[in-house]
Parts: structure tokens; C-alpha cells; sequence
């Protein structure tokens, strides 16, 4: 018992090293100058484009202040207190100066958040999340705007096929990526194979009984199309913020509740200080519902941290809906489901926010696209078959029917569910959306499981810890079923932040108004309510061990925790709660019992 013992509080010195790397990785980025430090180094000839936030929503006069440096206007953003300019490098440390200016960043680009190629053929995501209980309960969207801020959206028939009126979903177009006239429809692919996921009839792949074999979660939903990626998967912030912009303009005339960004590009400052954070807050509190992708880097350790900290921007935003993605394993049974290896991990750099909020299928997902878009010429073998969805069909494409991989396919299936939630009950405000999914999703993962690349054959171990997968998988029917109101519902629902106190302690800061632990009736809304089992302790005040992470109560026997040399292999979690005649279990992808993930 007292090797045992030992042998954790040593890792867990490791793992507080790890914590405080991160820690310390984010102070040296966070200085409290106006201007970000991936501006420096820039010629004093280089033009440079950049986002320009003031403190108020910048007028003729502000523009004004930009052009007497040698600068240009590119691209007025709304509302939003800033706008995007060209501008001489020499100029920019003399613009940071004037008292309007609150912070220069570069515009800078960012990508879709999908990645692979995807082996299997089974397609079992709307099952895992139980959408067919909405649909039981004849909850398809109707009514309920969703903006998707993407590649586009072409124009197939499952686009239509739930329109009794034969009308297109999309009901709104807009291009941001200055291509000629305007051109909405998408090149890439990634727009599309998102509209299918939130909205596609699966009309294409009828099965009997008229069953619709790959139809979207919410398939009657108005979709508002706002193109930023152009036929590279490619774009800036500038034009998301644009886009978010037009959606919160558009809110009333379309009803636009919901708003999916499948894209991201790396974490520079603090989310009180990024352009395309506050863009996203702008929105939520204007009423609408973000949903976000976490990213795509869990494999990364280059930092050293084995994929933690690692969610990208705007998903380090604590007011979004920050989605990682998770490996059903080929079955609609949840029981089994895996977190997916290259799912972003948190807590985010620099402010240390919990992260994913919650997890949604991402694997192997099949959705919409059409033949000749830029991810088809790519990846022309996830083109899926007429033979996977018809009794004795050709292994000839589909041409309608495409699979990806990435928390891109995760985030549309929650931006979905909120609008069956919100068709349910349009009173909901997006705290309360972000609460109740988080408060019901489901908690009973494999706790620990490996995937190997195909390609490389390298080997990645995961565990289901709340900074991989969050407060649990999606469960719509779940979520649909929950009605507690706390009394501080009408408060925010702000994702906690990881610390750590003089003691060496980490634990979760929940805002004192926060609807997810902080404030209201503890035992509706309180932190092991919404995370259930799964809330963080670590730290040698811990009763009874010297390490908790994902414990159930503090006990002896439940102590996890994470480092990239176990003893024993390779493994990253040391689980205690069931092993016989001990207190500690040591997981990795040396142990029998792990589950790989394809």
C-alpha cells in the first residue's frame, strides 16, 4: 500500500510539472501590451494585414487614424468594435498607442477541422446520440435558423428532401472569400458534408420503409449559408468575424439560434483579447447558440503533454459550445464508444478553460458532397458506394455520399441537437442549451483505450479524463427530456478554468455566477451534476491519496493520473476504483483490455 502510494505521488509530480508547463507557457504569452506578439519581427516595409480592435465600434473617424499611418480599410466588421486594415509593420507600434486602440492582431488564417481517411463503412451517429427519439417525437428543426460558417453548401437533393415544399433549406447566401460574383456554392467539400450532418434528408439513401440511412440530425432546419473557406479549406479571421457578424444581423429575419464553426487555426493571446473570440461572444450574447470544433491536434506532443492543451481558436472561448469527437466503433451502442486519438485536448493555453465541453461522434462519419470538390480529388476513396446503403448495390460511387473524420463532423451533430432543443422550447437562451446537453450527456465511457495510424502504425493511448472528453457524449434524447431550471438559469454557463493554488493544488474555478457549478441549487446545476463522476481534484489534499483526477468520491482506491513514461509501457492513466487486492490499475496500450479505435 505504501509503495503504491509512493509511486503515485511521484507521478503526480509529474503530472503538476506538465500542468505547470502549461501554466507557464501561457504567462509567457500573455503581456499586457495592445499588440500580439506574433506581429514582431515583421519588416518596417511590410504591409501587414491586421485586426484593429478599438473600443467602440470603429467610425469614418477611426478608419481615418489607420490611413494617416499609410493604412487601408479592408473589410468593416459590423458591430463588432474593431475592423480589419492594411497597414506599414513600422506603423503598428504607434497605432497601439492611441487610447481607442485596445488590441492588434494579424488576420490571421485559419482552416475546416477535419482530417483522414476514414476505413470503416458503418455509419452509426445518429443512433449513438439517440436522434431517433426526437424524430419519434416529430422534432426536425422546423422554424430554427442554423448558420453554418464554412466552405459553402452545394445544392443537392437531400438539401431539399424534407422540405414538403420542395424548397431548398437553405434559405440564405452569402460569400465572404471575394470570389467572383459572389459565388456561394462550395468547392472544398467541408461545408456540404456539415450541412448533411445537421440537416440532410438522406432522401439519396432510402431504405425500407422509407427509413432515411443518412439523414441529418435536425433535416428540417433552415440553414443560412456563410461561405469563409475558399476551394482549399482555406480563410481568414476577418472573414469569420464578417461572417458572424451578418448572422447576428440576420438573427430576427431567419431566426438564426444557431451558429456552426467547424474551422479553427492555433490559440495567440487570451480569448479576452482574440478578435475571433469576442466575435463568437458578441454573438452569444446577442442569443445565439455557438457551437465550435475542438480541433484536430490530439496526436500533437511536440509540446510534450501528449495532445492536452491543444484546442484551437474560437474553441477556447468558455461561452461556446466547444466539441471534441469521439470513435463509436462501428456500433450504435454507446457503451463502447472511444474517444478519438486526434480529438484537441484541453485545458486551452493561456487561460487554462476546461476543455471539450462535451463529445459527439466524429468518425467515419458519411454526410453530403459532390463529385470534383477539392476533398474529393484529394481522398477519392471515401466516396461511399451505392452497396453500402442498398440491398446487392455496385461498389460504384454513390456521387451523393462521402466519409470524414474530425471534430468538424462532431460539432454540426450538437449544433443540430440545439436546434431540435430549441424547436422544443424556443425560450431557451444559449446558457441554457450549453447547460442541459452538458448536465445529460452521457458518462459511461471506456475509460481507457489505444488507436493505431494506419499509415504509421504509431500507437496513441487515450482516456475518457474531462479535458478529452468533456462532461460526456452528446445525448439528444436526454437533453430533450431535461427540465430543471436552477435558480440561476438566467445566469452564463461559462466552462470552468483549471488552477493552481499556493498548495500545488489543481482543481476547477467555476465563475460564482456560472449555471455549471458556481451558482443556483448546487444539486441541479453543481459541478459533480454536470460532469457526474467525472470532476477534477489533484493535488496532496486529496483525502485519503495523493492524486485525483476523474475519481469518484476521493477514496484511496480511485486515483488517475497521466504522464508519457509509465512503468509498464507506454500507458497515460493509472485507474484505481476496481483492482483486485490493490489500489492501482495501470492502463496503456500494453494492457489486453484497451480498446482500439479504427
Amino acid at each position: 500500500m505504501n509503495r503504491e502510494r509512493s509511486k503515485s505521488a511521484m507521478w503526480g509530480r509529474i503530472f503538476l510539472t506538465v500542468c505547470a508547463l502549461l501554466i507557464g507557457a501561457s504567462l509567457a504569452f500573455a503581456g499586457t501590451h495592445k499588440m500580439s506578439n506574433d506581429l514582431a519581427g515583421k519588416k518596417s516595409s511590410d504591409m501587414v494585414n491586421v485586426i484593429v480592435q478599438f473600443n467602440q465600434v470603429p467610425t469614418s473617424r477611426h478608419h481615418q487614424k489607420v490611413a494617416d499611418r499609410g493604412g487601408k480599410l479592408r473589410r468593416q466588421l459590423g458591430r463588432f468594435r474593431g475592423a480589419a486594415y492594411s497597414i506599414p509593420a513600422s506603423q503598428l507600434a504607434s497605432l497601439a498607442a492611441d487610447p481607442e486602440v485596445t488590441y492588434i492582431s494579424p488576420d490571421r488564417p485559419l482552416s475546416a477541422a477535419s482530417t483522414g481517411s476514414p476505413t470503416a463503412i458503418l455509419d452509426y451517429h445518429t443512433d449513438a446520440v439517440n436522434a431517433p427519439a426526437a424524430w419519434a417525437q416529430g422534432l426536425d428543426g422546423t422554424g430554427v435558423g442554423v448558420a453554418i460558417i464554412d466552405s459553402g453548401i452545394a445544392d443537392l437533393a437531400d438539401i431539399h428532401g424534407k422540405k414538403k415544399s420542395g424548397n431548398s433549406n437553405v434559405v440564405y447566401s452569402q460569400d465572404f472569400t471575394g470570389a467572383p460574383a459572389g459565388k456561394t456554392v462550395d468547392q472544398y467539400g467541408h461545408g456540404t458534408h456539415v450541412a448533411g450532418i445537421i440537416a440532410g434528408s438522406g432522401a439519396a439513401s432510402t431504405g425500407a420503409n422509407n427509413f432515411y440511412t443518412f439523414q441529418g440530425i435536425a433535416g428540417n432546419a433552415n440553414l443560412i449559408n456563410l461561405r469563409v473557406l475558399d476551394q482549399n479549406g482555406a480563410g481568414t479571421d476577418s472573414e469569420v468575424i464578417a461572417a458572424i457578424q451578418t448572422a447576428i444581423q440576420l438573427q430576427s429575419t431567419y431566426n438564426i439560434r444557431v451558429i456552426s464553426l467547424s474551422v479553427g487555426r492555433p490559440v495567440y493571446e487570451s480569448y479576452t483579447q482574440d478578435p475571433l473570440c469576442q466575435a463568437v461572444e458578441q454573438a452569444w450574447q446577442a442569443g445565439i447558440v455557438v457551437v465550435v470544433a475542438a480541433g484536430n491536434y490530439g496526436r500533437d506532443n511536440l509540446a510534450g503533454t501528449n495532445g492536452y492543451g491543444t484546442i484551437t481558436a474560437p474553441g477556447n472561448d468558455p461561452y461556446a459550445i466547444t466539441v471534441g469527437a469521439v470513435n463509436t466503433e462501428g456500433t450504435a451502442d454507446r457503451t463502447d464508444d472511444v474517444p478519438a486519438s486526434y480529438s484537441s485536448k484541453g485545458p486551452t493555453v493561456i487561460d487554462q478553460v476546461v476543455k471539450p465541453d462535451l463529445v459527439a461522434p466524429g468518425n467515419a462519419v458519411i454526410s453530403l458532397y459532390t463529385p470534383g470538390e477539392t476533398l474529393d480529388q484529394e481522398t477519392p476513396g471515401n466516396e461511399v458506394p451505392f452497396s453500402a446503403f442498398q440491398t446487392n448495390g455496385s461498389n460504384a460511387s454513390s456521387g451523393t455520399y462521402y466519409m470524414l473524420s474530425g471534430t468538424s463532423m462532431a460539432a454540426p451533430m450538437v449544433s443540430g441537437a440545439a436546434a431540435l432543443m430549441l424547436q422544443q422550447n424556443p425560450n431557451l437562451t444559449p446558457d441554457q442549451v450549453k447547460a442541459r446537453l452538458m448536465k445529460t450527456a452521457f458518462k459511461g465511457f471506456v475509460q481507457s483505450s489505444t488507436a493505431t495510424d494506419a499509415a504509421t502504425g504509431q500507437t496513441f493511448s487515450e482516456q475518457a479524463d474531462i479535458f478529452t472528453v468533456g462532461a460526456g457524449e452528446l445525448d439528444i434524447q436526454a437533453a430533450l427530456a431535461n427540465t430543471d431550471l436552477a435558480p440561476a438559469m438566467a445566469g452564463s454557463a461559462l466552462s470552468p478554468l483549471a488552477a493552481v493554488d499556493s498548495n500545488g493544488n489543481v482543481d476547477l474555478v467555476v465563475n460564482g455566477s456560472s449555471i455549471l457549478g458556481g451558482g443556483g441549487d448546487i444539486i441541479l446545476w453543481g459541478s459533480s451534476a454536470v460532469w457526474g463522476d467525472n470532476i477534477i481534484l489533484w493535488g496532496s489534499s486529496a483525502p485519503g491519496s495523493d492524486i485525483i483526477l476523474w475519481g469518484s468520491s476521493g477514496l484511496a482506491n480511485d486515483i488517475i493520473l497521466w504522464g508519457s513514461s509509465l512503468p509498464g509501457g507506454d500507458g497515460i492513466i493509472l485507474w484505481g476504483s476496481s483492482t483486485p487486492g490493490g489500489d492501482i490499475i495501470l492502463w496503456g496500450s500494453n494492457n489486453p483490455a484497451a480498446v482500439k479505435d479504427k
